[in-house]
């Protein structure tokens, strides 16, 4: 038993968390509530490292257990000890300031560099868009070795490459005649990492690679409304290495296709068929919506539908994000209009007796009038054509001395 939870709780772990268990939960934490990337959390920043100061220290976690915060009297228990900007770069493996390079001169020069974010690309179809889902993505990310925890070794086993000092690469010279050129290629001795583990002390879990490639399964949580081209942001997901705060995981999701309907914003689009009766005298067509129902829309008698018209069911296009709203669903009208010799002639008659009068023809004067006869277009097309192509062949034939100008020489 302990006296006091309080810094247990501040970092998520139960007061039998081992040293690696506090480390894990105070460099996610950190990572989470830098002000660096969240600028309001600088209160629960030092919270976070001072619980963390405290329960790394065995001394002042032995006296935090038996006689809580009033045990920690005169061991920093009060004074929040070590800056907690300190106590984060020294954990990261730099010298102190900023996250992310800015700020205003806070960070040091050997302070931690940042990763690479991640882009993955996230399919989702307009249902989903509509109604909302959580997608489960399966990504290979680099992570800290958990048995050396990204040291490569045991401590001290890490030494600096002394072929290369360090820096991963050597300046070499070659002597061309009279000239000497100078150039630099990756160190041999150290593969470019500009530091060497003996092959005794490396991590037999890594091989003294310090990461590991490791699935990791993220929750995509896509809300209804959202749209193609949004980017959900998983922050500190990213390829962990030692000394380097992970960047981000973004994920981007694009719209698939639709069979049906074509987004606009918030509104849909929807091409409908019909045939001429139901344009003409009114009737219903369904449209199978995205979520489980099917609109019925009525087409009122009368109202004589053209193709190409565009009407408006209100508030039935697609969710808006985070309002309990929709966007409005418009009909684009296609007129199926019946086959040839559909009817007889006394049908016809009919039609003539209800539809409206046919349009009178314009006088044209004195110019003779000739009836002619529509036909179907399907072989006529490229008579013309033909025609002309026959003819340039006989223009050619004479200006190259064909047959009919050889035969007038003669």
């Amino acid at each position: 038993m302990v006296a006091e939870t309080k810094y247990y709780d501040i970092l998520g772990v139960a007061p039998t968390a081992s040293e690696t268990e506090l480390k894990k939960a105070y460099r996610k934490l950190a990572l989470k509530y830098h002000p660096d990337k969240n600028p309001a959390a600088g209160d629960k920043f030092k919270e976070i490292s001072h619980a963390y100061e405290i329960l790394s220290d065995s001394e002042k976690r032995d006296a935090y257990d038996h006689y809580g915060e009033e045990g920690l009297s005169g061991q920093g228990g009060h004074g929040h000890g070590m800056n907690a900007e300190d106590l984060f770069s020294q954990l990261f493996g730099g010298g102190g300031g900023g996250m992310f390079g800015g700020g205003g001169g806070r960070r040091g020069p050997s302070g931690p560099r940042r990763g690479k974010d991640m882009m993955h690309q996230l399919k989702v179809s307009l249902e989903d868009f509509y109604l909302g889902k959580t997608s489960k993505l399966a990504l290979q990310k680099n992570v800290l070795c958990v048995k050396c925890d990204g040291k490569g070794g045991k401590e001290g086993a890490v030494q600096m490459c002394r072929g290369c000092n360090g820096q991963g690469a050597r300046i070499m010279m070659r002597q061309m005649g009279p000239m000497v050129q100078q150039f630099q290629q990756t160190c041999p001795d150290c593969n470019g990492l500009g530091e060497i583990i003996n092959e005794k002390d490396r991590c037999k879990h890594c091989l003294g690679k310090k990461i590991m490639s490791d699935r990791k399964i993220l929750e995509v949580h896509i809300e209804r409304g959202m749209r193609g081209g949004q980017k959900i942001t998983f922050s500190g997901e990213g390829d962990q290495a030692p000394g380097i705060i992970p960047g981000d995981i973004i994920i981007q999701l694009d719209e698939k296709p639709h069979p049906r309907f074509t987004r606009q914003g918030d509104d849909l689009i929807y091409e409908a068929k019909i045939d001429l009766l139901t344009a003409l005298a009114g009737g219903q067509f369904a449209v199978p919506h995205l979520d489980d129902r099917v609109l019925m829309v009525t087409v009122i008698p009368g109202e004589a539908i053209q193709p190409n018209m565009v009407k408006v069911v209100p508030n039935e296009g697609m969710r808006m994000q985070r309002v309990d709203s929709h966007g409005h669903l418009f009909i684009k009208f296609t007129v199926e209009f019946p086959q040839a010799n559909w009817t007889d002639e006394n049908t016809l008659k009919k039609l003539e007796s209800i539809l409206p009068s046919r349009a009178p023809i314009p006088s044209f004067g004195n110019k003779h009038l000739e009836d002619v006869v529509l036909a179907n277009a399907e072989g006529y097309q490229n008579r013309g054509g033909a025609s002309s192509s026959a003819y340039d062949e006989d223009e050619e034939d004479h200006q190259q001395g064909g047959p009919g100008v050889q035969c007038a020489q003669q």
